[in-house]
């Protein structure tokens, strides 16, 4: 979504023979029209370290990861569980989570 700001721009003019003071100074007022990734990144600027850190956790998040990516992780949690520590893990989800709860709805 694109978004607009108002820009204020305040010129002050001085020559040899005077000196425009602030009340007689001139101002120029436009919209600017400004790409969502702009907006964005204006609003990183301003904020502190931490929440800047926040920012990026959750941006890289938003990145979908590659195939490759998912097979790498899959793979390094393969055969993590011991037989008995799985078939424990079965027997809980299907006590709990396969049944259906026609109250719920």
């Amino acid at each position: 979504m694109w978004e607009t700001r108002v820009v204020v721009i305040e010129a002050l003019v001085s020559c040899s023979c005077c000196v425009q003071s602030v009340a007689e100074a001139t101002s120029a007022v436009y919209l600017e029209v400004v790409s969502p990734l702009e907006n964005i990144v204006e609003i990183l600027k301003t904020l502190p370290p931490d929440k800047l850190e926040m920012a990026a956790i959750y941006i890289r998040q938003l990145k979908p990861a590659s195939q490759a990516v998912r097979e790498a992780a899959l793979a390094r949690t393969f055969g993590c569980l011991s037989p008995e520590e799985a078939d424990e893990m079965e027997r809980v989800i299907e006590e709990g989570c396969e049944q259906i709860n026609e109250c719920a709805w």
